[in-house]
Order: structure tokens, then C-alpha cells, then sequence
């Protein structure tokens, strides 16, 4: 009622429905709502005052709230919408970040996370497929002799397979090209029969290359699809309409395996090579404590800057040349400090609505879906998300220590965070990595109960 009365009455209701976490609500009168009145009520988490009004309660509050409107105001509501952020600062906050993301690095990146993204499901599902033939094997290690499980594993295994082709086939697509054409790009760094030249090089005028399948890696994929589409929209301008079928994708083809073949495998071989030193022999197995310490606690700076994504296809480099990729672990622990510094504010606030943000995000905090913490609680408090950085660190370097001296912790595929990540870790090391997990939750909560928070703070969110 209280909230009818301070949008106008139900006069001023033309629509209203709900998301996961709103009212929506469609004023015939904007002027007559009282945003700030709205706002002071009780339950009420933050008012999105735009084209259509939406009061933020938080998951599982908005369809009950939604049914009350509907008896108190005596309408109809529409059906409920799919839905966003979890809280209107969260949502400002975190466009305000994407708004600055427009240098050229950040742009290029983007490129990257567009072509990574959609796979990410079919790198979790396999993964989890993997992650359920492990612990099968550990209960039942003559399981392996079973047909059915060995099908089961096999399923495990297609994304590993296909991996080039899916990212040659996004790639061209975010580069203007076919994506068929792509896919074959994608192939050729992986071709099989590269293995069988039994030493033979590939001969050009002033380049004489050994050839090997992999060669170039997964950032070598990027580059042969790029080039491929290029070719092929240059072609396209000089070719005939009536040819076009038959001579721009047998040209495309041709001159783009020269030029993978002679130039881009192996410059990306030395890119990948120079990469793969510097992250992980010198930061991870030489740097162990320091180099974890400052690859947690920076990563999610590098999130802010729009430039995380260009690690993406390191990840899938490292998983395709060992199994899996031992920075990501590192790197989740940048999450669990968040986590941590959430629930420190949490004790120490008295503000019911900060808590009821914190509690509304924290349980998939745990799980790995870090924005709502980042965008709606840390960052427009700024003290607290460097505490959460710098408390992140400690899991990190806890992890990397393992990893430099105990063996590996891995994650045998991304897209999984948090606690999950539990599920996928390679080697039996899981134990390990939920301890710098742990390492990080006590970090950032320690930190910032320390020196991270006071309520004065708050006035930043209003």
C-alpha cells in the first residue's frame, strides 16, 4: 500500500510486472512517484528511476511483492521478465566501469571474451562429465573396464577435440567471416597429419619451418581465423558475383593456410612460449608465494581495466597442452577475497540495507558469481575492495606455493569458480585448492574488518 501510494495511486499504474529481483512498474506520470520516499521503506534495496521503475527487493521478495501490488492495487500484473543486476548501484557501478573500456587493449579483449563466452557452457558441462569419471575412478578403479564408462569419459573428452574448430568457427564470426571458413582455420593449427611429416619442413623463399600439430596454440587460432576472414572480404571485392561460391572460399583457403602455415604458426609458437614462461614458469613455479600473492590480489584490477579476457585463451592453451591450466585457481582466489571482505562488512555495519545485499549475494559469492559483491558492495566503497584484493593474495600464494613445490593444482577447464571449481581440480589436488579458498576468505575478512570499513562509508551508496 505504502508503495502505491508513493508512485501516485493506482491511477498513475499503467503495467507492472516482476523480475527475479524487481517490481517494474510503468508510470503514466513519472513526476507524481516519490523516488526518495520509495527508497526509505523497509525491504526496499534501491529504486531504478528510468523508463520504467524498478524497486529492487532482492531474489525470492519480488514475485511475493508483485502479488501483494496486485491486491492492494486491484490489477493485473504482466508476467515475469528475465531480469539483471541485483541492486541499482550495482548496476550504475558497474556500467560506469564498461563505459571507461574503450582503449584499444580493451577492445581487442573484448573481441576475445565475445569469441570465449558461448563456449564456456560446453567447457563446463565436459568438465563436470570429467570431474563425475574421476570420483567413479576413485571408488571403483576397475570401473575402467566398463564400456558404458568408458562412453561416459569419451563425452568428457569433446570439448578438448573440437576445441579449435568451435573458437576458429566464433572467431570469424566476430571478424566478419564465414564461420565455416573459420572453423577450418581453427583445424589446421591442430591438424593431425602434421604430426606424420616425420621431420620434413615446409619450404618458402627465406623461411624453412618444421611443422607440428599445435603449433601456434590457441592464440594462433585466433590470428589464422582473423586472417582468413580478411582474406576473404578482399576477395570477395575483386571476385565476381557469379564465382563467388566456387573462388572466394578455394582462394580464402588456400592463401590463408600459406600464411597460417609460414607466418602465423610460428610467430604465435614464440608468443604463447613468451606468455606461458612469465605466468607460469617464472610468476607461478619460480615466483611460488610472491608471484601467487600478486596474481590474485591484481586480478581483479585487471578486471576493472577490461583486459582479464586476454588471458582466456592462455587458459585454454595450457588445458589443451597438459590438461589443465594451473592459473585459473590462482585467479579464482581473487573471488574468495571478496567473499571474505562481504561478510567482514556485514558484521560490522549496522545499515539493514548494506546487510540485506550482502546476504542476498554472498550465497553465490561462494559459488563463484562474484559482480554482485564487486559492483554493489566493494567497489562503490572502494576501501573494502582493496582489502578484498590484498586479503585475495593470501589464497593465491598459498596455491602457488603447492604448485611450486608439492605439484600442480589445476583446473582441468574454466567457467567454473568459486567452490565449484572443487569438482574440476586435476591430480587430487582439490583439497589444496580449497584451502587457499579458505586462505582467502580469512584474508579478506581479517583485512577488511581491520582496516577496510567504517559506516561513515555510506555515504558512497546513497
Amino acid at each position: 500500500g505504502e508503495i502505491l501510494a508513493l508512485c501516485g495511486g493506482k491511477e498513475n499504474i499503467s503495467a507492472f510486472t516482476n523480475c527475479m529481483t524487481r517490481l517494474r512498474l510503468d508510470l503514466i506520470d513519472k513526476t507524481k512517484a516519490d523516488v526518495a520516499g520509495i527508497k526509505k521503506l523497509d525491504g526496499i534495496l534501491g529504486v531504478v528511476d528510468g523508463r520504467q521503475m524498478q524497486i529492487v527487493v532482492g531474489p525470492g521478495h519480488a514475485q511475493r511483492l508483485r502479488e501483494a501490488f496486485e491486491k492492494v492495487s486491484g490489477i493485473l500484473g504482466g508476467a515475469p521478465v528475465e531480469e539483471g543486476e541485483i541492486k541499482d548501484v550495482a548496476a550504475d557501478m558497474k556500467a560506469k566501469i564498461k563505459a571507461q573500456q574503450k582503449g584499444a587493449a580493451q577492445n581487442l579483449f573484448r573481441h576475445v571474451g565475445n569469441i570465449f563466452l558461448p563456449l564456456i557452457p560446453g567447457f563446463i558441462a565436459c568438465g563436470l562429465v570429467i570431474a563425475i569419471c574421476n570420483v567413479l575412478k576413485m571408488i571403483d578403479a576397475g570401473i575402467v573396464a566398463n564400456p558404458w564408462f568408458n562412453l561416459f569419459a569419451a563425452i568428457g573428452s569433446i570439448m578438448a577435440g573440437i576445441m579449435a574448430v568451435v573458437i576458429g568457427f566464433n572467431s570469424a564470426r566476430e571478424f566478419g567471416g564465414s564461420a565455416i571458413l573459420g572453423a577450418i582455420a581453427g583445424a589446421l593449427i591442430y591438424l593431425p597429419q602434421l604430426n606424420g611429416l616425420d621431420g620434413q619442413t615446409l619450404t618458402i623463399p627465406l623461411i624453412s619451418i618444421t611443422l607440428k600439430a599445435g603449433y601456434g596454440g590457441v592464440v594462433g587460432v585466433l590470428a589464422s581465423a582473423a586472417a582468413f576472414a580478411k582474406i576473404e572480404g578482399l576477395v570477395r571485392k575483386i571476385v565476381p558475383a557469379w564465382l563467388d561460391l566456387f573462388l572466394v572460399p578455394l582462394i580464402t583457403v588456400i592463401a590463408g593456410s600459406i600464411i597460417t602455415f609460414a607466418l602465423i604458426m610460428p610467430i604465435c609458437a614464440v608468443l604463447m612460449d613468451i606468455i606461458t614462461f612469465i605466468l607460469v614458469d617464472f610468476a607461478l613455479k619460480t615466483g611460488g608465494i610472491v608471484g601467487g600473492y600478486i596474481l590474485s590480489a591484481t586480478f581483479l584490477p585487471l578486471v576493472m581495466l577490461g583486459i582479464h579476457q586476454g588471458l582466456v585463451p592462455i587458459h585454454a592453451q595450457l588445458i589443451a597442452e597438459h590438461g589443465y591450466t594451473v592459473l585459473l585457481p590462482v585467479l579464482a582466489c581473487a573471488g574468495a577475497g571478496q567473499v571474505g571482505m562481504a561478510i567482514a562488512v556485514y558484521v560490522k555495519t549496522k545499515d539493514k540495507k548494506l546487510r540485506q545485499i550482502i546476504s542476498s549475494s554472498l550465497p553465490i559469492g561462494f559459488l563463484g558469481i562474484g559482480e554482485p559483491l564487486i559492483y554493489g558492495v566493494s567497489l562503490p566503497l572502494f576501501y573494502p575492495f582493496i582489502t578484498a584484493c590484498l586479503g585475495a593474495g593470501f589464497g593465491g600464494a598459498l596455491i602457488a606455493f603447492v604448485t611450486s613445490r608439492i605439484g600442480d593444482v589445476g583446473a582441468t577447464t574454466f567457467g567454473l569458480s568459486g567452490i565449484l571449481m572443487a569438482a574440476i581440480i586435476a591430480n587430487k589436488m582439490w583439497i589444496w585448492y580449497l584451502l587457499g579458498l579458505v586462505a582467502a576468505y580469512i584474508g579478506g575478512f581479517v583485512l577488511t574488518f581491520l582496516f577496510g570499513y567504517k559506516d561513515e562509508y555510506l555515504e558512497r551508496l546513497r
